[in-house]
């Protein structure tokens, strides 16, 4: 089963993609800020997917994955943005820390679903 590593401030939205994803068959697990999202993903380097937020406390979305892209003793799994961050200077920044997708809220459940299961079981 893969794993999916849920990154959001917002708990009804980790709860809405749990839910859709563990419907899909996979295993979430979730981090409520980038911070969190860190040592989860960490401590799980088995995770198929991240998905994450930009704008949340303690550590933003794009810090949380910049150190993740320059850690080499850290896998780098796919990573797709989930916010409604949109300006140019962003995607430039998330795409040098290795995003793959930017994704904005509020999203369309088939297509992410869609867009996951492509990159997660190719």
């Amino acid at each position: 089963m893969k794993k999916i590593l849920i990154v959001d401030d917002s708990e009804t939205l980790r709860t809405q993609l749990n839910k859709i994803l563990s419907s899909a068959g996979y295993e979430v697990i979730e981090g409520e800020n980038g911070l969190h999202g860190l040592q989860q993903f960490t401590s799980n380097q088995d995770v198929s997917l991240i998905l994450c937020d930009v704008n949340m406390p303690e550590m933003d979305g794009l810090t949380m994955c910049e150190r993740i892209a320059s850690d080499a003793s850290l896998k780098k799994p796919p990573i797709f943005m989930l916010t409604t961050e949109s300006s140019q200077d962003m995607k430039v920044r998330g795409k040098a820390a290795g995003i793959m997708a930017w994704v904005t809220k509020p999203f369309v459940e088939e297509k992410l679903l869609k867009a996951v299961e492509k990159v997660c079981n190719g």
